[in-house]
């Protein structure tokens, strides 16, 4: 069993655990991040990709739509990369509450949020593909965000600063002594071999799965299991984001990625982790409630579904998850007799820069460092590790190169041998283990029509010409991918 050691150790590779190893190493903190899959494997990579105004919260959770407001405007300035500045529509249609439409704008002007009424002919200009039966518009600062460009680039400026980032290792225990954690246990899920992390400091910061590793040490994390399902559309259907102007519901929101629409979500209750995938009901469910306010959606061709689990922290009895607050909450265990132990857990993607602001105060005063935060001011360095997730990327790289380039591999999202042999580079440049699904997690690689089954396949002809596959590596790779 090999042994490592750092001051910080840092358990999950989503935006926030990403973006706590982006603001300890900005301060100087050596810190290593484990994450049992790959990065953003957890509800970082299982959302809807909504950079929040926050009006969506004025209603049910005002705390959170702040957080969203301020956040999404530091977002803007600071990785204009990862953003799409689509603006938002909130729109109501016969039927809808007129009562709560009223109050909308009182309800974001309490919480400083810039809303715009406009008449029903200017929404429809702006939106053709919206009902007729429109009864009411406001326009909205949401936009568009890429989660996995965020997460990429949060490592890649960590990674460039000293820390280190060991993928697909699982934390098994920890050797715990005199109220402390004095070493981690993990698992190299690829090589089966263990290793032993001394640590200073631990940040469990793994989302969905945070209570299971707080009970690795005998601590208790009251948590909801809300489970979010999401489609996705051939082709792009709006300009901007559209929200159905009502509290917060099943099948209310549109939202723009780049080339296609993800439109959603749910909120199901799960008890398990395993097998968490949309059902018929809820597919049907998401369409029909939305197709009130997009008719076309009806007959649109949806080439995707898939589901995101929340990790809601659990303060009280609720009968419905959309009741519980999307706001985050730091969890310092010396209360619970273990001093350099801290969880994060809640929150939004759009507020995950402030949860990893919060948990490195917390994490610095332990350990002594008085170095401030400075994901505040600091913007983020384009990393080349995030530069293929960027919807539409590829097309407009072929439209303004002249020069040949190399077949393509992937038709859908225009991506070309150069291109995977370009992301192949940065795998090994970061001593990560090559496989399909690591190629498609920093590219737009099976995200077109074909979901993954013509692109896959070409894929791992040329990993194969290239020496990458081997023997019968092919067949799990396709199927890890698919």
């Amino acid at each position: 069993m090999s042994d490592l050691e750092t001051q910080v150790l840092i358990i999950g590779g989503g935006a926030t655990g990403t973006g706590l190893a982006r603001d300890l190493a900005l301060r100087g903190v050596q810190c290593i991040l484990v994450e049992k899959g790959e990065l953003n494997a957890g509800a970082s990579g299982g959302n809807h990709g909504l950079l929040h105004s926050g009006a969506r919260y004025v209603s049910n959770d005002p705390v959170s739509a702040e957080e969203c407001r301020l956040e999404a405007n530091l977002l803007r300035q600071l990785a204009p990369q990862c953003i799409e500045d689509t603006g938002g529509l909130f729109v109501a249609v016969e039927g809808d509450d007129e009562n709560f439409i009223a109050d909308f704008p009182r309800l974001c002007a309490k919480c400083g949020i810039p809303i715009r009424e406009i008449s029903l002919h200017e929404a429809l200009e702006k939106e053709p593909g919206i009902s007729e039966k429109l009864i009411a518009a406001y326009l909205t600062e949401d936009g568009a965000i890429d989660p996995f460009k965020l997460s990429l680039e949060n490592m890649a400026q960590a990674q460039s600063l000293g820390c280190s980032c060991l993928q697909h290792t699982k934390v098994i225990g920890f050797e715990m002594r005199k109220n402390r954690i004095e070493t981690v246990h993990v698992l190299d899920a690829e090589s089966g071999q263990q290793k032993r992390i001394k640590i200073d400091q631990v940040v469990n910061a793994s989302g969905v799965w945070a209570a299971e590793i707080a009970a690795l040490a005998d601590i208790n994390i009251n948590m909801l299991y809300s489970k979010g399902s999401l489609l996705v559309t051939a082709h792009r259907l709006s300009h901007r984001v559209i929200n159905r102007l009502r509290p917060p519901s099943d099948g209310d929101i549109l939202v723009p990625g780049g080339t296609v629409s993800i439109l959603g979500t749910t909120s199901v209750r799960v008890h398990s982790l395993d097998n968490v995938h949309p059902t018929v009901s809820e597919v049907d469910l998401i369409v029909d409630e939305l197709a009130e306010v997009v008719p076309s959606l009806q007959e649109t061709r949806y080439v995707r579904a898939y589901s995101g689990v929340r990790p809601l922290t659990q303060t009280q009895e609720a009968d419905d998850d959309r009741a519980v607050s999307r706001g985050y909450a730091v969890l310092d265990h010396t209360h619970d007799g273990l001093e350099n132990f801290t969880s994060i857990t809640g929150g939004k993607l759009t507020t995950y820069r402030l949860m990893a602001e919060k948990t490195a105060d917390l994490v610095c005063k332990k350990l002594g460092v008085s170095s401030p935060c400075l994901t505040l001011t600091e913007p983020f360095p384009s990393a080349k590790k995030g530069k293929w997730t960027e919807p539409g990327l590829s097309p407009r790289v072929w439209l303004k190169e002249s020069a040949p380039r190399k077949p393509i591999l992937c038709e859908c999202e225009m991506i070309s041998e150069d291109i995977i042999d370009d992301v192949v580079e940065t795998i090994r440049n970061e001593n990560e283990t090559l496989s399909l699904r690591a190629v498609a997690a920093r590219s737009r690689m099976g995200k077109g029509l074909c979901q993954g089954t013509v692109c896959g396949m070409r894929v791992a002809a040329h990993l194969y010409e290239q020496g990458i596959l081997h023997r019968d590596q092919g067949l799990p790779n396709m199927k890890a991918f698919l």
